[in-house]
C-alpha cells in the first residue's frame, strides 16, 4: 500500500528516538515506504467544513540529535490523508477534547486511530469503571467526606487526580496517614475536577505492568518496578522496566476487555496491571513498544500497521 499517514503528535525534534512510540510507530511507515507527515495539536482547524491541518513530511533516521529533516510547511485537507495518528501526549484537558471533536468530522472519510469518539469517552481511569469485576476498589468523587470514608473503609490507598498522567500528583496515603485534606484542598484549588482512590495494592512492589493489545489482542508486556522508597512505576518518574510474560490472569484481562476494544476502533492500547488487578486502560498515547522489542523481539509497530492496513481494506 501506498499511503499518507499524518500524526498529531508533540514536536518529533524533540522525542527519545531510542524509547518513544510514536517515532517507532513512524520508522515502521517509513520503511513501508508509506508517506509520513506530522503537525502539532495547535495546528488542527475546522475551515468552513473542512478539518486542516498544517503539517510537514518528514524523514526519519535513527540518529540520535539527528533523526528527523522536514519538508515545506503545508495545509493539508485531512480527508486528502489515509490514516490520522493522534499522539500528543496527555494531560486530557479541553484542548485534547476539542481536537477529537474536530477529527470525528473526518473518521469516515479517514482512519483516525485510535478512533477519537471513544477516546474521548473512555478516559484511561473512566474506562475500567465497566470492569469492577477486575479492578481494585475504587471511587471518584470531588467530596471530601466522601474520600475520607473510602480511607477509613481501607485504610492505605492510593490518592491521584483523575485525568493526571506519568504518575503526577499520584500520593499513597498509608493508614495513619493524616494528609488527606490538605491534599484534598491543594488539588481543589488547582482545578475543578474529581479525584479518584483505590485500594494500595502491595503488588506494585514486585512491578505494574503494561500490556500491550493489537486489534484487541495482547501482544507482550513490560514490567515496571518502582524505585527503591517510590510507590510509583511510570518511567517517568524512575521506573524500571523489565522482561516479563504475559500470566493467566493477563489473558483472562485482556480476553475480557479485548473485544470492546477491537468494536471501538482503539487498534493501540496499554493497560496496567498490578497483581491481579487492572488499575489503567490507557487510549490516549500508550507507550512500551522499544522496550516490548528490546526484551522481547515482538515487533509490535509491524502488527499495529498490518492491523491498519487490514482495517483500510475492509473499508475501501
Amino acid at each position: 500500500m501506498t499511503l499518507h499517514i499524518a500524526f498529531q503528535m508533540d514536536p518529533i525534534e524533540s522525542v527519545d528516538i531510542n524509547g518513544d512510540s510514536s517515532f517507532h510507530l513512524a520508522m515502521e511507515a517509513q520503511e513501508r515506504g508509506y508517506r509520513v507527515s506530522t503537525y502539532a495539536p495547535d495546528q488542527l482547524a475546522y475551515e468552513e467544513g473542512r478539518i486542516t491541518a498544517k503539517m510537514r513530511d518528514v524523514t526519519l533516521r535513527r540518529v540520535v540529535g539527528d533523526h528527523v529533516d522536514f519538508g515545506p510547511e503545508a495545509t493539508v485537507d485531512l480527508a486528502d490523508t489515509d490514516v490520522v495518528w493522534v499522539r500528543q501526549d496527555p494531560p486530557f484537558d479541553m484542548g485534547y477534547i476539542t481536537t477529537t471533536h474536530l477529527l470525528d468530522r473526518v473518521r469516515d472519510q479517514t482512519l483516525v486511530v485510535n478512533d477519537p469518539f471513544w477516546v474521548r469517552n473512555a478516559p484511561e481511569k473512566l474506562l475500567v469503571l465497566d470492569f469492577p469485576e477486575l479492578t481494585p476498589p475504587t471511587t471518584i468523587a470531588r467530596d471530601i467526606e466522601t474520600l475520607k470514608a473510602f480511607k477509613a473503609k481501607h485504610g492505605d490507598i492510593i490518592l491521584k487526580p483523575l485525568y493526571g498522567n506519568g504518575g503526577a500528583g499520584v500520593f499513597r496515603l498509608t493508614e495513619a496517614d493524616r494528609n488527606i485534606n490538605s491534599l484534598h484542598e491543594l488539588f481543589s484549588g488547582i482545578n475543578r475536577e474529581p479525584l479518584i482512590v483505590q485500594k494500595f495494592l502491595p503488588a506494585v512492589s514486585k512491578g505494574d505492568k503494561r500490556v500491550i493489545l493489537v486489534d484487541g489482542e495482547p501482544i507482550g508486556a513490560i514490567n515496571r518496578v518502582p524505585a527503591a522508597g517510590e510507590t510509583r512505576s511510570n518511567m517517568h518518574v524512575g521506573g524500571r522496566p523489565e522482561k516479563i510474560g504475559l500470566s493467566d490472569r493477563d489473558i483472562e484481562i485482556c480476553n475480557r476487555i479485548g473485544p470492546m476494544l477491537r468494536e471501538r476502533g482503539q487498534v493501540f492500547v496499554g493497560i496496567d496491571v498490578i497483581g491481579d488487578y487492572l488499575t489503567e486502560i490507557n487510549l490516549t498515547s500508550p507507550t512500551g513498544l522499544q522496550e516490548l522489542e528490546r526484551f522481547d523481539g515482538t515487533k509490535g509497530a509491524a502488527l499495529i500497521w498490518d492491523a491498519i492496513e487490514g482495517r483500510l481494506k475492509a473499508r475501501a
